[in-house]
């Protein structure tokens, strides 16, 4: 039973990491109906910043409070991925908007091998440990083992899921994606600058990702500069999951795809006798990803994505 519990909180970080990045690929579909394949290696970029920023500050001698450092790092790299996914959209998405629908999907993967090669260039290939500036308190739960950071980890990300939810459901700025989500011809029509808004929707879902991949490279201790990847292909997995466009289903998604892993990975090896160990967690993701799109292509709990006239 602790191992249960053990791998069902581990699930649950994991999954509440999954569904913040998941919200930008979301995101993005529900208004452009494009899938961010560089969305991922923004989640890197802003793992990596941080790290730098962190180790530029413990090199200059400043003396802070490990969570200070962290935040400062954040405030760094938060900027980073905001830029960068505001420059992608304008740079690589927007001329291709009438395009037929391959022409952004190919666009997406080449930003993405582009991205994940520059990012080799400034860190290279080596894995980058995360600096030991925060302390490890360890809470005994029914047996499992559960760190402080793990709790901050969930809490933040829900904290931040719920600050989505309410921009997109109560503020100007929410009503105007929305509409730009059911008819972009009519809600520019109505006033609403659709090019602003979509480009908000990269600059959210940015920020979303950078302060993911901080949560990654802090749980897991270390990054690189090609963990976008496979990590983008997960919470990918997550959003069609629970429903690609659908806010709620992303949340859902992730929560599901991180238990899913968590618990197939701990018991991988008893149910093939050996065979398997859990370094093949990888592989639930992809098993879901086909499964739904199989038996249920619109999601869990539905695809939401409006009609065009």
């Amino acid at each position: 039973m602790d191992i249960f519990i053990q791998q069902l909180i581990n699930g649950l970080i994991v999954g509440s990491i999954y569904a913040l990045i998941a919200l930008g690929y979301t995101m993005v579909y529900g208004i452009m109906q494009l899938i961010n394949f560089a969305h991922g290696e923004i989640v890197m970029i802003g793992a990596m910043v941080t790290i730098t920023c962190i180790n530029l500050l413990l090199g200059l001698g400043v003396q802070l409070p490990g969570p200070l450092l962290l935040l400062a790092g954040l405030l760094m790299a938060i900027p980073v991925s905001m830029l960068l996914g505001f420059t992608i959209e304008r740079v690589a998405y927007r001329p291709l908007r009438r395009a037929p629908r391959l022409a952004p999907l190919i666009t997406a993967i080449g930003v993405s091998i582009v991205l994940q090669q520059l990012a080799m260039l400034i860190w290279g290939r080596n894995y980058r440990p995360f600096p030991a500036i925060l302390p490890t308190v360890v809470h005994d739960f029914y047996g499992a083992a559960i760190t402080d950071l793990q709790i901050a980890i969930f809490i933040l990300a829900f904290l931040l899921m719920g600050g989505l939810f309410f921009l997109i459901e109560r503020t100007k700025l929410g009503r105007a994606m929305r509409a730009t989500s059911q008819n972009p011809d009519v809600a520019g029509l109505m006033g609403v600058n659709i090019n602003t808004v979509i480009s908000m929707t990269f600059v959210i879902g940015s920020a979303l990702g950078a302060v993911a991949g901080v949560m990654v490279a802090a749980n897991y201790d270390q990054a690189h500069a090609y963990m976008g990847f496979m990590i983008g292909l997960k919470a990918f997995t997550a959003a069609v999951l629970g429903g690609i466009g659908n806010l709620a289903g992303a949340v859902v998604g992730g929560i599901l795809l991180g238990l899913i892993e968590s618990l197939g990975s701990g018991y991988l090896g008893d149910l093939t006798g050996g065979f398997l160990g859990s370094h093949y967690k990888d592989i639930f993701a992809f098993v879901v990803l086909i499964a739904v799109l199989i038996f249920r292509p619109s999601g869990l709990m539905g695809e939401r994505v409006a009609e065009r006239a």
